[in-house]
């Protein structure tokens, strides 16, 4: 599976879980192509769970209470935020696939949403995948200002509590840098990934 391109219509849930317990993840590259390849980057996106950085700002803007945070109450409404076209994302690699798998994961409590509401809208958020100790973020929108900055902060409020050890972010960015996020090798991964895994699956 390492690296492998093209179709993939054999994917199941139970094997997407079996990829991300070796360290690999599927992608398209456009919401619009059917199929699926795998990625293992050389260099892996984390966010160390105990040097977790907010800004005073957010922290301000956070003790306001813009928005109700909730968890699994609109997964896959927060997945078609994600896939969504914005100004500053005008595509994205979530197809229907993806859509339908990490459905189904949902469905088997591996995969989670953190949700910002601004009443009875969803106003942005974030999902991904638990396995063990660990958590795949897989992407977040945002509709209004700092929704899916505040969804991580709680997300990750919420893996501390119950004692996640890992928090992969797959690739960084300048916007998660501001959060701690850092690169490792993809040797270093592999122990952490591996120390997280053979943990009880944790309770999200």
């Amino acid at each position: 599976m390492r690296g492998a391109r093209g179709k993939h219509p054999d994917i199941t849930p139970d094997l997407l879980l079996r990829a991300y317990s070796i360290g690999l993840f599927p992608m398209a590259d456009s919401a619009d192509d059917p199929d699926l390849f795998w990625v293992e980057p050389e260099l892996r996106g984390i966010i160390p769970l105990d040097d977790f950085h907010v800004s005073k700002s957010l922290a301000k803007t956070i003790r306001r209470a813009p928005f109700d945070i909730r968890y699994d109450t609109a997964f896959e409404a927060v997945m078609e935020g994600c896939a969504a076209s914005a100004p500053d994302r005008p595509t994205t690699w979530i197809n229907g696939r993806i859509r339908s798998l990490y459905a189904a994961l949902h469905q088997m409590g591996h995969a989670h949403s953190v949700e910002a509401w601004d009443g009875d809208e969803l106003v942005g958020g974030l999902y991904g995948v638990s396995l063990g100790a660990a958590f795949f973020g897989e992407s977040m929108f945002s509709r209004r200002t700092d929704a899916s900055k505040i969804c991580l902060v709680y997300l990750v409020e919420r893996l501390r509590r119950h004692g996640f050890k890992l928090l992969d972010t797959q690739f960084i960015t300048e916007h998660l840098k501001n959060f701690g996020a850092i690169d490792v090798p993809k040797s270093r991964y592999a122990k952490m990934l591996e120390r997280a895994i053979a943990s009880p699956h944790l309770r999200f």
